[in-house]
């Protein structure tokens, strides 16, 4: 039980609020704007994920 608990609490990784503005980033954009850079909404966790790791 305390396994719950402490997963519960933890607090967020440095790097969750840079992940987090990065999909708001990418889910802003126009569809036009992906278009023309290549990437389709599928991809957005991965490359979230990656820009915030810079």
């Amino acid at each position: 039980m305390s396994f719950l608990i402490d997963f519960a609490t933890r607090s967020h990784r440095q790097n969750d609020s840079a992940y987090r503005e990065a999909l708001a980033m990418l889910q802003g954009m126009s569809a036009r704007d992906r278009a023309d850079i290549g990437i389709k909404q599928a991809d957005f966790a991965r490359i979230a994920r990656e820009m915030s790791r810079r």
